[in-house]
C-alpha cells in the first residue's frame, strides 16, 4: 500500500505541476533527443529525489499528503537550490555577448575582414560563450558565413545574442561600414541590461535570504517533531489532519511559485529561430 500511495502521490504531483504551468502561461520544455544526455540525467535526478523523499516521508509517518509533498519538493529541489547560479549563468553570458561583440569592433577596425574577425576572436572569446565561437569559426572553414551565423544564433539561443547575429548578417550581405558603430551601440546596450539585472538581483537578495532562514527553521523544526516528539503530530494521522497538511502545503508551495515568478526577468522572444515545421 505505501508503494501505491508513492506512486499515486507522484502522478498527483506531476499533474498539480502541469496545472500550475498551464495557469502560468508557461510551457514545459522536455529534453530533445539529439541533446538527451544532460537532459535525462537532470529528469533522473528530480524523479530520484522525488521517490526517496516520498518514500522516506511515508515510512516515517504514513501520511499519504505528507509523501506527495514532499516528492513535488524533491522534483522542484534543482529549481529552486540552482536558480541563483542560472541567473548568474545568464548574466554572464549577457556579458560575453557584450564583449564579443566589442573584440569583432575592435578587429575589424585594425583592417580586419568580418570572418577574419570571427575566426581571430575564436582564442581569446569569453569563456561563457568561448565554444560556440570556436565552433563557428571552424565551420566558417567548410560553410557560408550567413548559414554559419545562424546555426551560431540556435546554438547560443539568446535574442541579445539574435540582434548581434543579424547585425553580422546583414554586414555580410551589404557593406559592413557601419559594422563597428553597430556592433558598439549593441555592446552598450548590452551592459545596461546587465547593470540593469545585478540591481534586481541585489534588490532581491534580503527577500530571498529571509526566505531560507524561514523554510530552514521550519523543516528543521518539523524534522525535530518527528524524531523526538512525533506524539505532538499523531492529529495529523486523522483524515482532517491531511486536509490541514495539504492546504499547509498548498500554501508554502503557492509562497515559493510566487517568489520564483517575481524573481524571473521576462526577456523579448529570439527572432532568428526557424518556425517550427
Amino acid at each position: 500500500m505505501t508503494l501505491v500511495a508513492i506512486l499515486l502521490g507522484g502522478l498527483a504531483g506531476f499533474g498539480l505541476m502541469l496545472v500550475a504551468a498551464g495557469l502560468g502561461g508557461r510551457t514545459l520544455d522536455l529534453p530533445r533527443p539529439q541533446r538527451s544526455g544532460p537532459g535525462i540525467d537532470r529528469l533522473a535526478l528530480r524523479v530520484a529525489l522525488a521517490v526517496a523523499g516520498g518514500a522516506v516521508m511515508a515510512a516515517l509517518t504514513g501520511w499519504p499528503v505528507g509523501a506527495l509533498l514532499v516528492a513535488v519538493a524533491g522534483f522542484l529541489a534543482p529549481d529552486l537550490v540552482g536558480s541563483g547560479a542560472r541567473r548568474g549563468a545568464e548574466i554572464a553570458r549577457l556579458e560575453a555577448i557584450a564583449a564579443w561583440a566589442e573584440m569583432l569592433r575592435d578587429t575589424m577596425a585594425a583592417a580586419g575582414g568580418l570572418e577574419q574577425s570571427i575566426v581571430a576572436s575564436a582564442a581569446v572569446a569569453p569563456p561563457a560563450i568561448r565554444t560556440e565561437v570556436q565552433v563557428l569559426a571552424a565551420r566558417l572553414s567548410r560553410q557560408r558565413l550567413a548559414p554559419a551565423l545562424r546555426e551560431f544564433a540556435d546554438e547560443l539561443a539568446d535574442p541579445t545574442a539574435d540582434l548581434v547575429v543579424a547585425a553580422l548578417l546583414l554586414a555580410a550581405d551589404k557593406s559592413p561600414k557601419r559594422l563597428g558603430a553597430l556592433l558598439g551601440a549593441l555592446a552598450k546596450s548590452t551592459r545596461a541590461e546587465v547593470t540593469m539585472r545585478l540591481r534586481v538581483e541585489a534588490g532581491r537578495a534580503r527577500t530571498r535570504t529571509s526566505v531560507r532562514v524561514v523554510t530552514v527553521s521550519t523543516i528543521a523544526f518539523a524534522a525535530g517533531l518527528l524524531v523526538f516528539n512525533r506524539s505532538y503530530l499523531e492529529p495529523y494521522d486523522s483524515a482532517l489532519g491531511q486536509a490541514v497538511l495539504g492546504l499547509v502545503g498548498l500554501c508554502f508551495g503557492s509562497a515559493f511559485w510566487w517568489l520564483a515568478r517575481s524573481a524571473r526577468i521576462d526577456t523579448s522572444d529570439r527572432f532568428l529561430q526557424e518556425a517550427p515545421a
